[in-house]
């Protein structure tokens, strides 16, 4: 789970990392109230969505008169802000942050992710702020200082001074409490990504979080309602959101071939074997291994719901799911929708000659696939008409 910009600095200050002031807007009108109650002679106009990179795309723009405010905002509120994060559709822009104009001195990068290599959270420090982590890995990584915290002592405040002094930080002891405070952060609020790119040195000495980027861990979120709080469904695919609904892991993808599929490794072993004889798919879609026929249906309405839609592979191995409860669902969901694109189906497992003859017998025209191979070469086939 995302959040925006403004949510997450209100996260790092409860945790003591200081950021600049700032009001969160949706209007232009509410945007020059905000400059005005920050005062000063300068404001930062921030497009809000959840997506890096918005300054290249003109979401960050700095404003030297309230006349200038309320021009930004006007323009920025329903644009379409494209960035190489949202892809060439862009992202509607429905929410600003004004802050107070700050004096930059030096920029930083500070983030901390989850290292599955070591299993342990990864603190990463860079003197090179304001620029994409990756391309600084890629062209300059000694310039990436990296600490694996132990989860036994946590960040302990050496590791943190001497990474604070590694990028150039001459008060490291300073710094290295807000280092520490950052994992704090992600440690108890579950994050799987806490950026804050840049972190500023400003003119009198200060280090503030400019930016703040958070990522959650999905599964977490029972244990966290105020987090839960911050989700804007604006930013979210509708299909995905559908999907949660009804307990449908779904993730929209750009190809024509659909799947539906039962447990995450055979999907995207699925996803694979289409890549291999030329498809492309439309989703990743795992039902689970405890779907009933109500699950099934709603999947398809899903995968229907994609217009450029040329054909459905249902690859099902039957094992706590039985395969004569997938076919039952499969062919009650065929009828109930009206099909009207190639249905693949390979099903292997549990009942699985049961499961063959109930969509045998529906009289549906329902292509059968008697491997994983065999039903991507036909779902393949059936996406280009052959």
């Amino acid at each position: 789970m995302k959040i925006h910009e403004y949510q997450g600095k209100e996260i790092l200050r409860q945790y003591g990392v200081p950021t600049p002031r700032g009001v969160a807007c949706f209007s232009a009108d509410e945007a020059v109230a905000a400059a005005q109650s920050l005062g000063g002679v300068s404001w930062v106009v921030k497009a809000q969505i959840h997506a890096g990179g918005r300054g290249k795309g003109g979401g960050v723009k700095v404003a030297r008169s309230l006349d200038e405010v309320r021009q930004f905002a006007g323009r920025m509120l329903g644009m379409r802000l494209v960035t190489h994060q949202t892809g060439p559709e862009g992202q509607v822009v429905r929410r600003l942050l004004v802050e107070e104009g700050i004096s930059i001195d030096r920029e930083f990068y500070l983030g901390m992710v989850v290292d599955r290599e070591s299993q342990r959270v990864a603190l990463l420090a860079s003197s090179e702020g304001g620029m994409e982590i990756e391309e600084v890995a890629r062209e300059s990584p000694e310039k990436i200082c990296t600490v694996r915290i132990d989860p036994e002592t946590g960040l302990t405040g050496k590791d943190a001074e001497e990474a604070a002094r590694s990028i150039g930080i001459e008060d490291a002891k300073g710094a290295a409490g807000l280092f520490q405070n950052l994992y704090r952060a992600f440690v108890e609020k579950d994050a799987m990504l806490a950026e804050i790119n840049p972190l500023v040195l400003t003119s009198n000495g200060s280090l503030l979080a400019l930016d703040a980027k958070f990522n959650f861990d999905s599964n977490a979120l029972f244990r966290h309602p105020e987090i839960i709080a911050y989700r804007d469904l604006d930013e979210e695919d509708p299909a995905e959101i559908e999907a949660s609904k009804f307990d449908l892991s779904y993730i929209s993808l750009d190809g024509d071939i659909a799947c539906l599929v039962n447990g995450a490794g055979l999907a995207m072993a699925t996803m694979d074997i289409i890549k291999l004889y030329g498809g492309n798919p439309a989703n990743f879609l795992d039902v689970g291994g405890g779907a009933s026929r109500e699950k099934v249906t709603e999947a398809f309405k899903l995968m229907l719901k994609n217009p450029r839609l040329k054909a459905i592979l249902v690859n099902i191995f039957g094992g706590i799911m039985r395969c004569d409860v997938i076919a039952e669902g499969i062919v009650a969901a065929v009828r109930e929708v009206h099909l009207e694109v190639p249905l693949v189906v390979r099903l292997e497992g549990t009942n699985v000659e049961l499961g063959k003859k109930i969509l045998a017998d529906s009289g549906l025209p329902i292509i059968a696939g008697t491997d994983m191979a065999d039903a991507a070469q036909k779902a393949v086939a059936a996406a280009r008409g052959a």
